[in-house]
């Protein structure tokens, strides 16, 4: 899923899956090469946190650093780690507030949004709650209304973070706005942030996924670039790979997967596949990445229709179950990105998809979206 830049802790590991159970012929051979290394430090707080699982220090840091590690390489494997370290205060309402941020966002993560959301209801509802976590709770809880596009529900909590932390409260309010019908004065907004010599990679992220929906074709991949020098590497490559690729520029799309250390990871993986069938090559990436759906789906069933809505469409051309595929994703997920999926395969799927298309067409114009991608799909998708 794609969750928004100002979150930084937050961004959408877009499929949470793994492959099918393998089991090497010999102790010799490699079964995967990770992009990234444990080191022994952290190797020794699992040693130790497994000897004493009470320690709730140790824990909790172990947690962040594991879904820290699946947000940047896009591991799906770390949640399991984060959750292990947690499981002492697991299923305890009135665990300590770190580790319930910790268990909301890897609920997030694994796009049990309801209960994310209830986890940080409860947190916030504490009258003893530290600033820095209300702060933290409040941000992440108006992500999750904001990709659920609950757009009042998530500016009441932007509101409330004002006195908190002034910037990330603004760059909230601004991505708000931009998809309630003030897209190039939130652009501006935006802009003022980051005013200076170098720009933060979390706000380049924000303002290219911005420039884009604006349609401005110089400065989107020009900031995309930019937030290459953030730690998110593997959700800003795949959403630069996404720029590329719906320019039919598949090549230089498969050139900036290649040269990832994430290359293997779920998310690249997929829009690698996408940009081979666009140059007209085979590959058995197909196969594993079909394997690796179905995993996902059958241990999460229907929370990673997007990923297979993609599928359907840009690699086994079926429109008509990649439109029921994107519909399935747009009943619990209603972002921009989700948007645009599901009128490309309302327009595929033909005669289909006309119910789609109008039903989505009073949505966007009701709540003001400006969205150049939509508009050349579909010209009546503008306000």
């Amino acid at each position: 899923m794609k969750v928004k830049a100002w979150l930084a802790l937050l961004l959408a590991w877009s499929l949470a899956a793994s492959a099918e159970p393998f089991i090497p012929k010999d102790d010799a051979e490699v079964v995967q090469r990770l992009p990234y290394r444990v080191d022994a430090a952290e190797r020794a707080s699992r040693v130790a946190l497994a000897r004493d699982p009470s320690q709730l220090p140790l824990a909790v840091s172990t947690a962040r650093a594991a879904l820290d590690r699946a947000r940047i390489h896009g591991d799906p494997r770390e949640l399991g780690a984060a959750q292990a370290a947690l499981a002492p205060w697991w299923t305890q309402r009135d665990a300590p507030a770190d580790v319930v941020l910790l268990r909301a966002r890897l609920l997030q993560a694994r796009h049990d949004f309801a209960a994310a959301l209830t986890e940080l209801r409860g947190l916030l509802a504490r009258a003893d709650l530290a600033v820095e976590a209300r702060a933290q709770a409040l941000l992440d809880a108006a992500a999750i209304h904001q990709l659920r596009a609950d757009l009042p529900e998530a500016r009441a909590l932007c509101e409330q973070l004002r006195p908190l932390a002034a910037l990330p409260a603004t760059a909230c309010l601004a991505e708000l706005a931009s998809l309630s019908g003030d897209a190039p004065a939130a652009s501006q907004v935006l802009a003022r942030l980051s005013q200076g010599r170098s720009i933060s990679p979390w706000l380049a992220l924000m303002r290219a996924e911005l420039a884009e929906r604006l349609g401005d074709e110089a400065t989107a991949p020009a900031l995309y670039r930019a937030a290459l020098a953030g730690q998110d590497e593997v959700y800003t490559r795949a959403a630069l790979a996404d720029w590329l690729l719906s320019r039919g520029r598949a090549a230089e799309a498969l050139a900036l997967m290649e040269r990832s250390a994430d290359a293997e990871a779920d998310a690249l993986l997929l829009r690698r596949v996408i940009a081979l069938r666009q140059l007209g090559r085979p590959t058995p990436l197909v196969d594993t990445l079909r394997k690796r759906l179905a995993a996902a789906d059958r241990r999460e069933p229907g929370r990673h229709a997007r990923e297979q809505a993609r599928f359907a469409l840009d690699v086994e051309a079926r429109p008509r179950e990649a439109l029921r595929l994107a519909q399935a994703n747009w009943a619990f997920q209603r972002e921009p990105a989700d948007a645009l999926l599901l009128l490309r395969a309302a327009v595929a799927a033909g005669r289909d998809g006309d119910a789609t298309r109008l039903q989505l067409a009073r949505f966007v114009l009701e709540r003001g979206w400006q969205d150049a991608r939509l508009v050349a799909i579909d010209g009546s998708l503008t306000s």
